[in-house]
């Protein structure tokens, strides 16, 4: 966007105001937003779609009866492939279906229109890329199933055929089911026109994602700066008004050198508690009366740590340690 950067260093100057940055943003993205899907045109299917438009020509060539212009082309390239080759008197004349693969692929690109259109109302009003895959995937769907369900319906009736016999099995179920098969191979051959229709709405939420990125980077960095700042100015007032001393920051190192090793020290006793801990919930046969007798040894070692520390009994060891000295 041009604007973008304008934009930006004009909030930036009023970072405290998160809803102002907002309303400026959304705005620019739905602008641009709008101009990057009005350049969309549905032209863009034309390239992915002429695989399936040159299978919908050769469907022509694919026919048991005769084809409008074209006459009954079957034959004709049969006689082409083989010179020798005669044709035999055809009992039955089949019904012509050279309308339903026309008719289907007409339906097949009404379906990419509706995408088209469905996809530009929706990415305008909420541009992510779950809102393009879910509408790409529900006109697959429809694509898909319909190509499917025509052979599936073609064979059941090639089945009924059978036993009513010959002429209704040559007459209408092969050739139905002939195209019914071609209308398979175009639904399958279509899926990329919806395909680069999710690329191209694809492309727009990409960038637009990547603007809001850019955008909130930098005024993050620029509201860090502006931060910053204020706190250097802070500092500053508060060294002017209160002056440390090298002596009070060699004290505050040493508070904190302090802190740090103690914190290891409780550390390493936490890690050898839980450790003695683990060891003694492992070890097998070991008794409520054990566990007892061991919480009475600990009490008793307790109080006579607590003993050595009394003054009478560190004086009566200084008297009995004078008397084994002159012995």
């Amino acid at each position: 966007m041009a604007n973008t950067k304008t934009i930006i260093n004009e909030n930036t100057k009023n970072f405290l105001n998160p809803d102002v940055v907002n309303n400026e943003l959304e705005s620019e993205l739905e602008s641009y937003t709008r101009s990057a899907i009005k350049k969309i045109q549905f032209t863009v299917i034309i390239k992915p779609a002429i695989i399936s438009f040159i299978a919908l020509v050769i469907s022509f060539f694919l026919d048991l009866s005769k084809v409008p212009i074209l006459g009954n082309i079957t034959i004709d390239l049969a006689k082409t492939l083989f010179p020798s080759w005669k044709p035999g008197e055809e009992s039955v004349i089949p019904f012509s279906f050279w309308w339903l693969p026309i008719i289907t692929y007409a339906f097949f690109v009404f379906m990419a229109f509706l995408a088209y259109s469905n996809l530009k109302l929706e990415i305008i009003r909420t541009p992510a890329s779950a809102t393009i895959d879910r509408i790409i995937n529900s006109y697959t769907s429809v694509i898909d199933s319909i190509s499917t369900a025509l052979p599936l319906i073609g064979a059941a009736i090639l089945l009924i055929s059978i036993k009513l016999g010959e002429e209704i099995f040559l007459g209408l179920s092969v050739p139905f089911e002939v195209k019914a098969l071609i209308i398979l191979a175009l639904g399958k051959l279509f899926e990329p026109v919806l395909d680069q229709l999710g690329v191209e709405f694809q492309n727009v939420v990409n960038h637009v994602s990547d603007i809001r990125e850019k955008y909130f980077s930098r005024i993050q960095v620029e509201n860090s700066r502006n931060i910053l700042k204020q706190l250097n100015s802070s500092n500053d007032g508060a060294l002017k008004g209160t002056e440390l001393s090298i002596a009070d920051v060699e004290k505050f190192k040493l508070l904190v050198e302090q802190s740090a090793k103690l914190s290891e020290i409780m550390n390493r006793n936490f890690v050898s508690i839980a450790s003695l801990t683990e060891k003694i919930n492992h070890i097998d046969g070991i008794s409520s009366q054990k566990i007892t007798e061991l919480s009475t040894l600990a009490n008793a070692l307790n109080q006579a740590s607590h003993s050595l520390g009394d003054d009478k009994t560190l004086t009566g060891l200084k008297y009995l340690e004078s008397i084994v000295v002159k012995k």
